[in-house]
């Protein structure tokens, strides 16, 4: 999401990327003047006062830059947190301070009861449901002026953590997420965006990104999300995706949304 930017070959001032032509003139008419390389301009230039002013930015102007400059954990090359990128002079610093939030949350899978018990039989796609809680939200005030990492909640992102478990992590601007806007489904191997990540339907147009770390094996978990069996033992679900809807009792936890958070 990040684009780090270029402005091309370095070469002397005046002088055409492409090599000055008239060092291959023979005579004859004059061999015309090479046009000067323009120069490419920030798509954040700085004013007099040092900064960008984007004191006039709608909600969707920020989240698109939030959107460009703030890392999840697979754009992020360290891979090991989330990253507010620093690139003065190319992406501010902005003369006003945008609020972002960043949110973890863990969301336990469970596979329905069928009428026939077999979650898997004749290949069909098994229904999952998951519970979403959130465990740690970090509130930002990003200008770009410096870059700055959010570290992972250890748990939540472990190696060993369960099959049943996944994480997803949303970069939201202005407040804190509410439970309505929060997806209502999520797919297991589902659509993927243009950097390899599953997408994710959020309620809210507030979210500039977010990123889905998916459990390894929702097909052996329990309706209360609890794996039952070695995923070897049983099949993987198909190539289609598979839908995933909340839990229909405790799908959202209001105390974990409106609470304070864990830190």
């Amino acid at each position: 999401m990040a684009v780090l930017f270029t402005g091309g070959c370095s070469s002397a001032q005046g002088a055409s990327p492409y090599g000055d032509p008239s060092g291959s003139a023979t005579g004859g008419s004059d061999s015309p003047s090479p046009s000067p390389t323009p120069s490419l301009a920030p798509p954040y230039p700085t004013e007099a006062s040092g900064c960008h002013d984007n004191t006039a930015w709608t909600a969707e102007e920020s989240g698109d830059w939030v959107r460009r400059f703030i890392d999840t954990p697979k754009e992020n090359y360290e891979g090991d947190g989330v990253k507010v990128v620093s690139l003065p002079g190319y992406n501010g610093p902005l003369c006003r301070k945008i609020t972002v939030q960043v949110e973890f949350w863990k969301l336990v899978y469970g596979v329905a009861n069928s009428p026939d018990g077999d979650r898997l039989a004749d290949g069909t796609r098994p229904d999952y449901y998951f519970d979403i809680r959130r465990v740690k939200r970090t509130e930002l005030h990003v200008d770009a002026s410096a870059e700055r990492k959010i570290a992972l909640p250890a748990s939540l992102y472990a190696t060993d953590r369960s099959p049943c478990e996944g994480a997803l992590v949303s970069v939201t601007v202005g407040k804190p997420l509410m439970s309505k806007e929060l997806p209502k489904e999520v797919e297991v191997g589902g659509g993927k965006d243009l950097w390899g990540r599953a997408t994710v339907d959020f309620r809210s147009q507030r979210v500039a990104d977010h990123e889905l770390s998916e459990p390894s094996a929702p097909q052996v978990c329990s309706p209360d999300g609890k794996p039952t069996a070695d995923p070897a033992d049983l099949p993987t679900p198909g190539y289609e995706p598979t839908d995933l809807y909340p839990t229909p009792d405790h799908s959202f936890d209001l105390d974990d949304i409106f609470g304070s958070p864990t830190p």
